[in-house]
């Protein structure tokens, strides 16, 4: 396997999870630098894009590390070989995750939108999955397929931003979020 297939193949793996550049280049026996020049190939061709860490200097906040997402599911489909319905998969999340983000990513550029996305993770393992930065406010969203599960505003978020919209997507409300017009 190709140096760049295994690279797609790892980043796969950890779609929705913070990536390590020196984890990556110690599987792919290459160095930090490389990977970095791989990954921004991968972005500039449109089959990956990466999400960095929200924070306000904050010391609780983790800044340094990204998330990497695909902007079509079905690539990370064929990449693992894994083409089971929903009700088979064991990274229904993750699909999640990354279609709701990249079809977010889609309405802004379709929309010539100035925004600046994150995500939003502390070292207390409390996490927003998408933060948005636009018109000078803060708009923060939490991505669940299970539309039962009870999901609240994490504390540090509330007492540090607490005059910014929290909301949770899910299947029943997101074709209102991913294209409001």
């Amino acid at each position: 396997m190709n140096i760049v297939n295994c690279t797609l193949k790892l980043l796969a793996f950890q779609v929705g999870n913070l990536v390590s550049l020196e984890e990556l280049g110690k599987q792919l026996e290459m160095s930090k630098n490389t990977v970095e020049k791989y990954l921004d190939l991968l972005s500039k061709v449109f089959i990956i894009s990466n999400l960095s860490g929200f924070n306000r200097n904050l010391r609780s906040e983790i800044s340094k590390s990204k998330k990497w997402y695909f902007y079509d599911n079905g690539i990370r489909n064929v990449i693992i070989n894994n083409f089971n319905p929903v009700a088979f998969r064991n990274d229904v999340g993750q699909l999640w995750e990354n279609y709701i983000i990249s079809e977010r990513i889609k309405y802004q550029v379709n929309n010539s939108l100035l925004v600046n996305n994150y995500f939003w993770r502390t070292y207390q393992q409390q996490e927003i999955d998408w933060i948005e930065e636009r018109d000078g406010n803060l708009f923060a969203y939490e991505f669940k397929w299970n539309t039962t599960k009870k999901t609240k505003t994490p504390t540090q978020w509330k007492h540090n931003y607490p005059n910014v919209l929290f909301k949770v997507i899910t299947p029943d409300n997101y074709l209102s979020w991913i294209d409001p017009l």
